[in-house]
């Protein structure tokens, strides 16, 4: 399991700090591509600003929930690390779905029908992998990190864990399809400073 890597000192700080910068790294991800959306569609008003709104806020949601894993080891406080998972995983998949049906909604404006295929194949993967998941998870007995391959619960545990990698895998390579979006636009960021900052009464 991919939390397997973060249960033992030195490698669990090592494991919270890398995760806890891919969550942050995710979310601001997560809000560009939002505010991408947000712009072109005041123009061209392909989408409803719902359904990016709705994607927007599942994403950060599933941001949240990488941050819990990599704070709470899953030996130590199994429930707490297991609701952060659920939440990242089932969140972070339907943030992709609702992500491919945008990028259909903007085509052939913004994305070429082939790239909304791909990111849509990738979506699909991503939710039937996590379903079969969260149902061969919930089979499992017992949570360690040494298992015997004659043990009841084994193939379960396998087929969880593939799954489990199959599931990030699919958010790498979701996320590297913004590439081509993120290239064609420029973000600017104002700051707006109160004058009277600073001045006496």
């Amino acid at each position: 399991m991919i939390s397997d890597k973060g249960t033992i000192p030195l490698e669990s700080a090592i494991f919270t700090f890398m995760f806890n910068i891919s969550a942050f790294l995710a979310a601001a991800t997560i809000y560009t591509r939002y505010k991408i959306v947000e712009k072109k569609n005041r123009t061209y008003c392909f989408s409803s600003p719902a359904l990016n709104l709705v994607s927007f806020f599942l994403g950060l949601l599933g941001c949240i929930g990488m941050s819990i894993v990599a704070s709470f080891q899953g030996l130590n406080v199994t429930v707490v690390h297991d609701a952060g998972a659920l939440l990242a995983f089932v969140c972070g998949s339907i943030y992709t779905l609702l992500q491919s049906i945008i990028f259909y909604e903007s085509c052939p404006q913004w994305n070429s029908l082939w790239m909304c295929h791909i990111r849509m194949i990738i979506s699909a993967v991503c939710c039937a992998a996590v379903v079969l998941m969260i149902v061969c998870a919930s089979l499992v007995s017992t949570t360690k990190l040494e298992w015997d391959p004659s043990e009841k619960d084994y193939v379960y545990h396998v087929v969880s864990a593939i799954c489990e990698w199959t599931v990030a895998f699919s958010f790498i390579f979701y996320f590297l399809t913004f590439i081509q979006d993120f290239q064609n636009v420029t973000l600017k960021i104002s700051i707006e400073i109160d004058g009277d900052i600073g001045k006496k009464n």
